[in-house]
């Protein structure tokens, strides 16, 4: 199916006041019913559209409609554009949050501070299309609403996706140290206190070690000369 004008009624208007087109090529070219063209001839529909004129705009040429009204069976085309237009690149702005969701807006940011404390005030603003004012205000207990705030999930509120929020926990992990303060909260011990070291043998000075041994002649050397000191002794004693 081809794309027909911008203003299809108003350029049916034109195209029937202005040109000897049949109502079934009008109709064809602007993707209206038959009918509803002789409608507009009659008078009886679109009363009061002013005519769009389609080779001003460059929907439609000269040529194209000379061509059409010499042969009843040829059917219009849109002309395509020479000029290409830049693309527009959409700008980041503010989440577009809708009238019957911006109340819960302060108990979705409740629960964004207590279960992910990381989150930024940048971060939490782009979830759920807050101002900075109103986070401070709901962490320091400010908040004109203060006493009747519940934490609610942003996501269950459909303020956020699952994605966008998975997202900017994690980027926020990503900045975070690795290792916190004492006031930031429990950490993991580090890996040269978690290893206990081995328990220190006492004995290992008054024990031989593995590669001593000993001496049988070195032994007998020394009992020799107390053998010899028991015989003397008996020796006398006679």
């Amino acid at each position: 199916m081809s794309q027909g004008p911008l203003m299809p009624k108003a350029t049916a208007v034109w195209l029937v006041e202005n040109t000897s087109l049949s109502f079934d090529q009008i109709a064809d070219f602007c993707k209206l019913h038959p009918l509803e063209v002789k409608g507009i001839a009659d008078g009886e529909v679109a009363a009061g559209i002013k005519g769009l004129d389609p080779v001003s705009t460059g929907q439609l040429t000269r040529e194209e409609i000379e061509r059409a009204q010499t042969n009843p069976n040829h059917r219009m085309k849109v002309a395509v554009s020479k000029v290409k237009l830049p693309e527009v690149k959409r700008t980041k702005g503010p989440r577009y949050t809708p009238l019957s969701r911006r109340q819960d807006r302060p108990n979705a940011i409740l629960w964004l501070l207590r279960n992910h404390p990381e989150l930024k005030d940048a971060q939490v603003m782009r979830l759920v299309g807050t101002t900075k004012s109103t986070i401070q205000q709901i962490r320091e207990r400010t908040h004109w609403n203060s006493g009747s705030l519940q934490p609610m999930d942003p996501v269950t509120l459909g303020l956020c996706s699952q994605i966008d929020l998975d997202f900017e926990v994690q980027r926020a992990a990503k900045d975070r140290p690795l290792v916190e303060s004492a006031e930031g909260g429990a950490t993991l011990m580090p890996p040269e206190l978690s290893v206990l070291p081995e328990p220190e043998d006492h004995d290992a000075d008054r024990r031989p070690g593995r590669d001593e041994r000993l001496d049988a002649d070195s032994v007998f050397a020394r009992l020799k000369p107390m053998r010899k000191g028991e015989e003397d002794e008996d020796d006398d004693a006679y």
